[in-house]
């Protein structure tokens, strides 16, 4: 078996999907947490000056999406077909585009075009894209976005989910039912249960 460790920081950020995808198979792999003074010392020596890298067997890989997709496949998560890992991937470009969104909410440093951006998204931005949500959970038409069972789509949006605060998953009854299904999974419920709190 390969041996893993997860480099990131105290946040979820760019990296809890792995650290979801590591629960959901029972993989074993050492989850590094680094200060932003350790990342500091220590980013020239990583393969493009960022964080989450992923170690396996001890040679480094970097870019997020890339190490999630990664990981998913090598668990089984990442659908049984080219047509399903297409639909997996159409799952992730559009958190991509949420997290392009989030990313200049969260680090907007003008308090009152914060509060604009943040109105903006959870008023129109965030409602669109979790729209998209629901329209591939009914063409499913499972509980699930992509095949029969929890994975790699599933994971992600969930981990998106819990980082926009202001939406109403009341309006999209099936996102809402799938997140409930992620979070009573028993490994990921232990891993929700036991993870270092963090602010993002």
């Amino acid at each position: 078996m390969p041996s893993y460790k997860l480099i990131y920081t105290d946040n979820k950020g760019r990296a809890e999907v792995c650290r979801l995808l590591f629960a959901l198979a029972g993989q074993e792999y050492e989850d590094v947490r680094w200060t932003r003074e350790t990342f500091q010392a220590k980013k020239d020596n990583l393969p493009f000056g960022q964080i989450p890298v992923l170690e396996v067997n001890g040679k480094q890989y970097a870019q997020s999406m890339v190490i999630a997709g990664f990981l998913a496949k090598e668990f089984g998560f990442h659908g049984r077909s080219n047509i399903e890992q297409m639909e997996v991937d159409q799952v992730i470009g559009i958190i991509n585009d949420i997290f392009s969104v989030l990313i200049k909410q969260y680090f907007e440093k003008d308090e009152e075009k914060k509060a604009v951006i943040t109105k903006e998204n959870n008023k129109r931005t965030f409602p669109k894209f979790v729209g998209f949500f629901e329209k591939i959970l009914r063409s499913n038409g499972n509980g699930f976005y992509v095949g029969d069972k929890l994975g790699y789509a599933d994971l992600a949006a969930f981990d998106t989910l819990s980082k926009m605060e202001g939406i109403n998953l009341d309006v999209f009854p099936l996102v809402k039912a799938n997140k409930e299904k992620v979070e009573s999974n028993e490994r990921i419920a232990k891993w929700l249960r036991e993870r270092p709190v963090s602010e993002f």
